[in-house]
């Protein structure tokens, strides 16, 4: 069933940034009065295609659901009737064409900001950026970061949720600066703290940087007594059973709930004594871990639930942030405006080899997140929609032929030539362009099948 929900909800993410992509240098190619041949959705066979409109533009949906076109009259692509050559993409001025170009990544962006807009009207769940104990030897112990801090904003911009931790974090970390932290303790104080991100390597950015911080949510410290157990699961067969306290694992005292959650994390397969209290007298129990997929790894799991006390302390840390629609505007706005400018940075720090190349990713990694964010709800679905739809709107404008940012040089060219540029240059353009997209496909597709198999 995973699979089938990711390969849905991949097909379904991809149709709709290729159609919106697509429709907006279809609705700025109308605007400019030229004549649109076929609108493609997809790439390949044709499976199906319908005739609409005055022009009889065609309609056509193929079989490889990877992308799209919008196919226009143009004389360089064959013979136009004299009647229709002022219809002719190629007759547009520079200012027009270069405004059909621009119109499908402006069309991604602003479809990102209509789904940030209503997430924000509609609420975004989190979890209260509370710290837990920070990890010793790391930059939070270092900087005095304790448990029951609240993280109220960083470098003056106001947090709210673990989320906008990690995002103004990593934008800091990118830079490997110093992020100034304003905290509330648990008496209600205010004190300011810096966090030195210099220790972070270009490699962590791609891996759990927050750990690699010290950084961790806060967890009550919360004996591992055993609720409900679930039917048919490893732990109703090894014997568990609700109300258990869990005291050691294989030799290893157990001193809090997490302490028992991540030994079973991580040993899946592999067989466990677990000694405990059960109504006052002392058992030993022997398990072994169900191995399930979480992300890019194997974890155990043994099919036990937090107590009803700890579950209450969850929701106690959960919140949700909301806007009203104008101030959820501006907010939508802002996060586009963030992401644009954080991709172009991150992009230019791989050319640089400040950032590792491990960060780019294709489309078997865009298709585990689009499941994982699936199966989630549509809320988690929304926002990865919206995250890869920037993405694409920014991709589309780099400088490299055959992406609409290669045109768009092309157009800037001929403005300042007077001319519009050879067919030779473009044609070179083009070879380049398509070797560097193949590459960098290559190199995506590697990254994804090395994330798959290693973790």
């Amino acid at each position: 069933m995973s699979l089938l929900v990711t390969v849905v909800s991949f097909l379904v993410t991809v149709g709709v940034l290729v159609v919106v992509h697509e429709f907006g240098h279809y609705a700025a190619a109308r605007m400019m009065d030229v004549k649109i041949l076929r609108f493609n959705v997809g790439f390949g066979r044709p499976l199906k295609i319908w005739k609409r409109g005055r022009d009889q533009t065609e309609w056509a949906i193929a079989t490889i659901p990877l992308g799209g076109f919008v196919r226009m009259l143009d004389e360089r692509e064959g013979e136009v009737a004299p009647a229709e050559r002022h219809r002719a993409f190629n007759r547009k001025s520079v200012w027009a064409r270069i405004f059909v170009v621009l119109a499908g990544p402006i069309a991604n962006l602003l479809l990102a900001t209509l789904v940030y807009w209503v997430l924000f009207v509609a609420g975004m769940p989190g979890v209260k950026p509370v710290l837990g104990d920070a990890a010793p030897g790391t930059p939070a112990a270092a900087a005095g970061l304790a448990n029951g801090e609240t993280v109220r904003s960083i470098d003056g911009e106001a947090v709210y949720t673990w989320n906008d931790v990690r995002w103004l974090l990593l934008k800091d970390a990118v830079k490997r600066g110093t992020a100034t932290l304003e905290l509330e303790t648990q008496g209600g104080a205010r004190e300011t703290r810096r966090l030195d991100l210099a220790a972070l390597s270009k490699e962590d950015l791609d891996r759990d940087f927050l750990g690699k911080l010290g950084l961790r949510p806060f967890r009550p410290r919360a004996p591992a007594r055993l609720g409900r157990v679930l039917p048919g699961s490893v732990a109703e067969r090894a014997g568990l059973q609700p109300g258990d306290l869990v005291r050691s694992i294989s030799g290893k005292p157990i001193a809090s709930w997490y302490d028992f959650t991540a030994r079973v994390a991580s040993s899946p397969g592999k067989p466990l004594e677990i000694e405990l209290v059960r109504a006052g007298r002392a058992l030993a129990l022997r398990v072994i871990p169900e191995s399930v997929g979480e992300g890019d790894e194997r974890i155990g799991r043994l099919g036990v639930e937090a107590p009803d006390e700890l579950k209450r302390e969850f929701d106690r840390m959960t919140t949700t942030v909301r806007y009203d629609p104008l101030t959820a505007f501006g907010k939508a706005v802002q996060k586009v405006v963030d992401l644009s400018s954080f991709s172009i940075k991150m992009l230019g720090r791989m050319a640089i080899g400040q950032v590792s190349w491990r960060n780019l990713s294709g489309p078997l990694t865009i298709a585990d997140y689009a499941g994982q964010s699936a199966q989630l709800g549509w809320v988690a679905w929304l926002a990865f929609l919206a995250l890869v739809s920037v993405s694409l709107g920014v991709l589309n404008l780099l400088p490299i032929p055959l992406l609409d940012g290669g045109h768009l040089v092309y157009y800037f060219a001929e403005i300042v030539k007077g001319s519009p540029v050879s067919e030779r240059t473009m044609e070179i353009g083009q070879r380049f362009g398509l070797a560097l997209l193949v590459g960098l496909t290559v190199f995506a597709f590697y990254n994804d099948i090395n994330r798959l198999f290693t973790g």
